[in-house]
């Protein structure tokens, strides 16, 4: 993943952006580089989704449809401990690998606790919404 440089901060957070031709990562991180929220987003325009986590509030899933069996948790499905990684969780975790070594210790972290807590993991809206500022 690459950074896309002049993202605009907002008051008390500092917003980076990393892409590559699968993940759109958008964080906010505050003075001295804690991460406080982040948005990964994956597929393509109209069934585009994103994995959202805010450090008061947790996770939710974005542009999923709240209680469709076998929609309502997203592409990340429950695994068994002995089961195979989800595919998008190991594609994330490779392209985590470019990430700033900070970043990609917190992320790979939260997307692992994702993995454990999903059945518990509301969906928030049927389609997810990019901000203005992040658009390309």
């Amino acid at each position: 993943m690459h950074e896309i440089l002049g993202v605009t901060d907002e008051p008390g957070a500092h917003r980076r952006w990393f892409h590559d031709d699968y993940f759109d990562l958008f964080i906010w991180q505050v003075e001295g580089g804690e991460l406080v929220q982040f948005q990964l987003c994956y597929g393509i325009d109209s069934s585009e989704q994103a994995l959202v986590w805010h450090k008061n509030s947790g996770f939710y899933l974005d542009g999923i449809e709240p209680g469709k069996p076998g929609k309502g948790r997203g592409p990340l499905p429950k695994t068994s401990r002995s089961a195979k990684v989800d595919p998008v969780v190991e594609r994330f975790d490779a392209a985590a690998r470019s990430l700033p070594e900070d970043i990609r210790l917190a992320m790979v972290e939260r997307v692992h606790e994702f993995v454990e807590k999903q059945d518990a993991t509301p969906a928030r809206r049927k389609r997810f919404r990019r901000a203005s500022w992040q658009h390309s």
